[in-house]
């Protein structure tokens, strides 16, 4: 049998952390999950308790109610602790980013995997991963913290990063750029003068400070504001979930040398 290709993470999960995360890929890619007759996802990397892909089935049933999960996980024990919460739709697998699965994925979910790798090793990783998916398919790579408060994520296709998305639970936010902390392994380095990312935070900064009289009617009108403010100047997307404290923007504007 080959060795699974990647190290072990930590392995560090809480329930609800990724619900975030889940809940955009149902919204915005429910399309690609009921293209397939039988559509596979994967939780790839989910740590040392199985609570993500548990909930990421959940979720994506709501888009989908044939979709199955499967868990990916490097280390061995962790797949046997996974085991007992197998069910219907439910697998779990020993393995890495060769992503062993009997059918190609219509969805694999790599969050908080890339973080402990050094930035150069992240190309040929999402190469390796988009590679598997099944036509159509997407891959949704990022970060957050332990409580799911604070998200960036890229999503990618065959032919690469399409886009970054921030999201945040608006009550705890103090300003956008805390997202920065957040900010998936190939962006994280490049938060510095001269670099796009580093000028999307400092003009969501100042949209954020612009629209402080809005935050009288809350922090969601406020981040509202924000964003209409912030598409003035950024290829954002239109896809109606600014109220859920999401922005999702086109990754060639914020790709590291572009600015």
């Amino acid at each position: 049998m080959n060795r699974p290709v990647g190290t072990a993470t930590r392995g560090t999960t809480n329930p609800n952390r990724l619900r975030r995360m889940d809940r955009w890929i149902a919204a915005t890619h429910g399309a690609a999950l009921r293209r397939g007759e039988r559509p596979v996802a994967v939780d790839l990397g989910y740590g040392a308790a199985p609570w993500t892909a548990v909930e990421l089935l959940q979720r994506l049933r709501t888009a989908d109610p044939r979709c199955e999960v499967v868990g990916i996980e490097i280390d061995p024990v962790r797949v046997a602790a996974a085991k007992p919460y197998e069910r219907e739709g439910l697998t779990f697998r020993h393995g890495g980013f060769e992503v062993p699965s009997d059918r190609p994925p219509a969805l694999i979910r790599a969050a908080n995997v890339l973080r402990q790798y050094d930035e150069g090793e992240v190309a040929a990783v999402w190469t390796r991963l988009c590679a598997r998916l099944a036509p159509g398919g997407v891959l949704v790579e990022g970060t957050c913290d332990e409580i799911g408060r604070r998200h960036v994520w890229v999503a990618l296709g065959p032919e690469g990063p399409r886009t970054v998305t921030f999201a945040a639970r608006l009550a705890s936010l103090e300003r956008p750029s805390d997202l920065a902390e957040r900010l998936p392994k190939a962006l994280i380095h490049r938060n510095v003068p001269g670099e796009p990312v580093h000028a999307f935070l400092r003009d969501f900064d100042r949209a954020w400070a612009a629209a402080a009289p809005y935050a009288s009617l809350g922090a969601r009108q406020r981040w509202v504001r924000t964003v209409a403010e912030l598409a003035a100047d950024w290829p954002l997307s239109k896809d109606r979930r600014w109220r859920q404290g999401e922005v999702t923007v086109n990754w060639t504007a914020l790709a590291p040398g572009s600015g």
